[in-house]
């Protein structure tokens, strides 16, 4: 709160992490000092476009002040196992359940860095499925029936030696058949690693691009699955006590991957010591990631994965 106090102290910190040379102009894209017309609108010299520090990305066009944003994103990132939107709403004092609802998911959009790198190594990969209330969905007035709802999702989990996991990749399937499971494997693996898998003949094809398959049928081993496989299976049980604990299962499944995002930023973080370089990694990625208006947030997403 000391850091952030004013609008002017958000906007110096948010231009140095977009421009750390210095301005350049999104439109034009020469690199030079803008003329500042007011403290927040800047304009280039060159071609005379005009814009803010917050023009194309998660801020932009928001309403709601930016200290409250960045006191926002130390709260999210401060909260090991992170908070939900009513949590965030009461922390901040937040007039609209909908504006946390929508500031937390501009987040999550952010915790998906372009271009980060495929697992490597060996690396278990595996489906689950979860169960999530849809409030959209009605209850059945009679018998057991309820809202819950089952969702599938794949799992890649980097195995260490001789012990340990590294980083994850989560992503919501339709189904576990060769035409989701391939696609997931070859853009989120390195070529060249091993793929370790349960005997679902869906993984078969993963030789013909480049992989090492590791393949373990579990029908019928004496050997227990999460002893056999205990990455996915250990990532599985997190993901499912997480979305229970901190969100008490009320995610639409629409919005799953928004979540399966939020999860990934959190595992794949999990042993940094300073909770400070967790506020700068989600501002420093913010302000690189293009806007989204609750319409679009909200809106029925296409399928989780294009066929091969």
């Amino acid at each position: 709160m000391e850091w952030f106090s004013t609008e002017e102290a958000c906007l110096q910190y948010l231009e140095g992490l977009r421009w750390r040379d210095g301005f350049v102009c999104p439109q034009c894209g020469v690199a030079g000092e803008p003329y500042r017309a007011s403290r927040s609108r800047l304009m280039c010299r060159a071609c005379r476009y005009q814009g803010t520090v917050t023009s194309g990305t998660i801020f932009d066009k928001t309403r709601t002040p930016l200290k409250v944003w960045l006191a926002a994103a130390w709260y999210v990132t401060n909260q090991k196992h992170g908070v939900s939107a009513l949590g965030l709403q009461r922390v901040l004092g937040l007039g609209s359940y909908q504006t946390a609802w929508t500031m937390l998911h501009r987040f999550r959009r952010a915790m998906v860095r372009p271009g980060r790198e495929s697992l490597k190594g060996t690396v278990e990969v595996d489906e689950t499925f979860i169960a999530i209330t849809d409030r959209k969905r009605p209850v059945a007035k009679v018998g057991r029936k309820n809202n819950t709802t089952k969702t599938l999702v794949a799992i890649a989990v980097e195995t260490l030696e001789p012990k340990g996991f590294g980083r994850i990749r989560l992503r919501r399937i339709p189904d576990n058949t060769e035409q989701y499971l391939l696609p997931f494997v070859t853009e989120t693996v390195e070529p060249g690693a091993t793929v370790h898998t349960d005997g679902l003949s869906a993984y078969l094809a993963l030789p013909k691009y480049g992989y090492l398959h590791k393949r373990t049928v579990m029908l019928g081993s004496e050997i227990p699955a999460h002893i056999s496989m205990p990455g996915v299976h250990r990532v599985a049980s997190l993901i499912k006590r997480w979305l229970l604990g901190t969100h008490h299962g009320a995610v639409q499944p629409e919005q799953l991957d928004a979540y399966l995002d939020e999860f990934a930023f959190r595992f794949n973080r999990r042993t940094s010591n300073s909770r400070g370089l967790l506020f700068y990694r989600l501002l420093e990625q913010a302000v690189m990631t293009k806007p989204a208006t609750y319409e679009e947030i909200t809106k029925q997403p296409k399928s989780p994965v294009k066929p091969p």
